[in-house]
C-alpha cells in the first residue's frame, strides 16, 4: 500500500538515511541558482554499474561539492544495459517500498522495480515494455501532479526522431539527429522541458506543448560535447541542479542552472565532482511526492 505523495516526500528522508539499499532521491528546495543558498541542494545521481548492480550517489552542492555512494540490488546481466529513465522510490505504510523505472537492456525496453514487500522481503522485477529498442539516445517519463495528473513517455531514437507517449496516443517529431544527451528540467500542466546536448557542443532546451510542436532554444554555443549523459534535479522553486557526466574520462561536473530562458540562462560552474563516474548508465532517482521539476 503506498502513501499520500505528501507522506512520501517527508518519509523519503527516512529511506535515506536508513537503508544499506539503493536510497531515492530528492532536492533539498532551497536557494536560486546564482545564490548561495544553491549548497543546499542535492541531487541523486542513479546508475547501472558493469556488473549490473543499482548504485547511487547522493551529490550535494557544498564548495567542494560532495558525494556519498551506496549500492542496492543486483538486477541485470553485466555489461547489457544501456539507457534508463528516472527512477522513482514508492514507499509503502511499514517498511515496506518500491523503487521503479523503466531500462533498455539488449533492444527491449523494461519496466523494472525492487524494494521490500509487505512481508519484509527483498524482491526484484522485469517487465518487458517492447522490443527494437536498439540504438537509442534516451528514454524519460515525466510526471506533473497537483490540480491535474499528467503523465508522457519519451523515447529519442537514433536516428534523430523524439516520441512521445501519453496512453495510447503516440506523437513522433523528427530533426533531433544531432542531440547526444537530454535531461528532463520541466514537468508542467501544459508542457515539458528537455535540456539536450548536441554532438557539436551546444546546448538547448527542447520545449514540448500538450498540444502543438516543439519550441527549440540555444542556451550555449560550444563546450557540452563531451558529456554523455546529462541529470537534472529540482533546485529551489524555479531552478536546476544539473551533473554532466563524461565516461570517457569518469569525470563529472556540477552546475547551478536559472529558469531556462535561452542564451539569457544563467549557468553556474560548480567544479568537479570527487571520485569516478564510470558506470555504462547514469539517471535521476527521486521520490513520490517531489514537487514536480520547473527549471523552464
Amino acid at each position: 500500500m503506498k502513501l499520500n505523495r505528501a507522506s512520501a516526500a517527508a518519509a523519503s528522508a527516512l529511506l535515506l538515511g536508513g537503508l544499506a539499499a539503493l536510497p531515492a532521491g530528492t532536492a533539498t528546495a532551497a536557494g536560486t541558482a546564482t545564490a548561495s543558498a544553491t549548497a543546499a541542494c542535492s541531487i541523486n545521481l542513479g546508475s547501472i554499474t558493469a556488473g549490473g548492480d543499482m548504485a547511487n550517489a547522493t551529490v550535494t552542492a557544498t564548495s567542494p561539492a560532495t558525494v556519498k555512494r551506496s549500492t542496492g540490488p543486483h538486477m541485470l546481466s553485466p555489461g547489457l544495459a544501456k539507457l534508463a529513465s528516472t527512477w522513482t522510490d514508492s514507499l509503502g505504510v511499514g517498511a515496506d517500498y518500491t523503487v521503479y523505472g523503466d531500462v533498455i537492456v539488449s533492444g527491449t525496453l523494461y519496466a523494472g522495480a525492487y524494494g521490500v514487500d509487505s512481508a519484509g522481503k527483498p524482491f526484484t522485477s522485469l517487465k518487458s515494455r517492447g522490443v527494437g529498442y536498439i540504438g537509442y539516445k534516451a528514454i524519460e517519463s515525466s510526471w506533473y501532479w497537483g490540480k491535474v495528473d499528467r503523465t508522457a513517455d519519451y523515447r529519442l531514437r537514433g536516428d534523430g526522431v523524439l516520441y512521445r507517449y501519453t496512453g495510447r496516443v503516440v506523437t513522433r517529431w523528427p530533426g533531433y539527429s544531432s542531440v547526444k544527451t537530454m535531461a528532463l528540467i520541466s514537468e508542467t500542466p501544459t508542457y515539458d522541458t528537455f535540456l539536450a546536448t548536441t554532438n557539436g557542443g551546444a546546448l538547448y532546451t527542447i520545449h514540448i506543448p500538450v498540444t502543438g510542436t516543439p519550441v527549440v532554444k540555444k542556451v550555449r554555443t560550444s563546450t557540452w560535447q563531451g558529456f554523455e549523459y546529462l541529470v537534472a534535479e529540482k533546485c529551489g522553486t524555479q531552478s536546476t541542479l544539473l551533473a554532466g557526466i563524461d565516461k570517457d574520462t569518469g569525470s563529472a561536473f556540477l552546475y547551478a542552472v536559472g529558469h531556462a530562458n535561452g542564451a539569457s540562462t544563467v549557468i553556474k560552474g560548480l567544479g568537479k565532482m570527487p571520485g569516478d563516474f564510470k558506470d555504462p548508465v547514469y539517471f535521476l532517482n527521486t521520490a513520490e511526492g517531489n514537487a514536480p521539476l520547473f527549471g523552464e
